[in-house]
């Protein structure tokens, strides 16, 4: 199949535009996304810490399912994403298609199992997340509509990293937005409107997240991208390799968040609720200053598969480094605006128990400290993996979370105690930092 006069338009603007204006104008789509969706996830936090700290800590002990999910989307987002990105720099618009229906379709169908599953064994899972006796009442209401939802969550993600692929930010930011905002109009509504409580919170999640996909789902033939078709999931050997390749960074990365955040459960359970509830809480500032970093370098990675698949590698390694240096100034202030405001941060989403407010203030000024690192990390994982350097990005993205912060957690705890948790996150950021300049130097010496 020939190009469409959009698809050629597309590909000669990410071959030949310059890249530095080109990774901020595809970039600013995918900020905005990634910043409503951070700002939905605190909005989930203030309205359900108006309920009580058990509520607060069941978002947190459920979160690491939703970290789960996510990997396992952005599995066969980036996996299918990437190998588009490829193929529609080399021109092949027959396998893009194809490949786009494979992605989307397995996404959603592990989605129905992971959510079976979810139900048959919904106790032990939740026991197994760190919820403890008094939390597991709250857990339960919760986890009940984020399984109804799980399809959807994730054909949401896998659509959206499909659509950034293809240079098509702005559409997937439309469906990004759409649910977001909806979830944040229906939290008040369902949680204290209707009086659901907790169950409320995970009723918008559902509701929003199955808006989202639907909206998404209609969107994707729009400006050159390429249609989801039934008739295209034409599963192979071959099509689920190239998934794996891509893919496995984003699962590894987003699979050991979701196994440090219920070991950090676990841990932090010793300390009593509060501790559980702060490290909730100083997640989602985290994922919230970490929104505007993943939407910049999700505007590099278009540019860089575009141009790496056409040959132009030069463009490359520039669109690389000027990423590396605009969010290395972003995460630098805010490093410093979140350390000097920490207290106040915390106390906005828990101003009704000071014991959670004073150990979030410390979480998150640790997390401060090693921050301004974070931009030269996410990037070199990101540059990694478009180019299909699969086993050093699994490497680069198993380490924040995996690698390094694991070790660091039980070390921690087991000769600091409570403050050891409290700093893990730190010291795997600074070893992560140090392991990511020879990777990505390296990888940047192709031709």
């Amino acid at each position: 199949m020939k190009p469409t006069q959009a698809q050629q338009q597309k590909f000669v603007k990410m071959t030949t535009q310059p890249v530095g204006r080109l990774v901020t104008q595809l970039a600013l789509p995918s900020i905005v996304s990634m910043l409503v969706s951070g700002i939905y996830n605190l909005a989930d936090t203030f309205f359900v810490g108006q309920i009580n700290t058990q509520s607060v800590a069941a978002m947190g002990i459920v979160f690491s399912y939703m970290t789960l999910i996510q990997a396992i989307a952005f599995f066969f987002g980036q996996g299918s994403g990437n190998y588009i990105s490829r193929a529609l720099g080399r021109q092949d618009i027959d396998q893009a298609g194809l490949m786009a229906s494979v992605g989307l379709v397995s996404s959603v169908g592990t989605g129905v199992l992971l959510a079976a599953v979810g139900f048959a064994l919904m106790d032990p899972i939740l026991h197994f997340l760190g919820s403890t006796a008094t939390i597991m009442p709250f857990a339960r209401d919760y986890f009940t509509y984020i399984l109804l939802g799980t399809p959807f969550i994730m054909g949401c993600f896998t659509m959206n990293n499909q659509m950034r692929q293809q240079g098509n930010a702005s559409l997937a930011m439309l469906g990004i937005l759409s649910g977001a905002l909806l979830n944040i109009a229906l939290d008040p509504l369902l949680i204290f409107g209707l009086g659901l409580g907790i169950r409320g919170a995970g009723l918008a999640t559902a509701v929003s997240q199955l808006s989202g996909f639907v909206l998404m789902l209609f969107l994707t033939g729009r400006n050159g991208g390429l249609p989801i078709r039934l008739r295209q999931f034409r599963p192979t050997l071959h099509r689920y390799a190239e998934i794996a390749a891509g893919g496995l960074p984003s699962l590894a990365r987003q699979s050991l968040m979701s196994i440090s955040v219920i070991c950090l459960n676990l841990m932090a359970s010793y300390h009593g609720d509060e501790a559980i509830a702060a490290f909730s809480v100083v997640g989602r500032i985290a994922m919230l200053a970490g929104a505007a970093m993943i939407g910049y370098g999700q505007g590099f990675q278009p540019v860089c598969g575009f141009n790496y698949g056409a040959g132009h590698y030069d463009r490359v390694r520039a669109a690389f480094w000027h990423s590396v240096e605009v969010l290395t100034l972003y995460c630098s202030v805010l490093a410093v605006a979140g350390y000097v405001l920490a207290g106040p941060l915390v106390e906005l989403f828990v101003s009704h128990d000071a014991r959670v407010v004073e150990i979030g203030a410390e979480v998150l000024r640790y997390q401060c400290l090693s921050f301004p690192l974070s931009g030269f990390i996410v990037m070199s994982n990101m540059y990694l993996q478009n180019i299909r350097r699969t086993i050093p990005a699994v490497i680069m993205a198993s380490a924040r979370h995996g690698i390094f912060f694991l070790p660091a957690l039980f070390l921690g705890h087991w000769l600091l105690g409570l403050p050891g948790i409290e700093m893990a996150q730190a010291v795997a950021d600074a070893i992560s930092f140090v392991l990511a300049i020879p990777l990505s130097l390296h990888a940047l010496r192709m031709k």
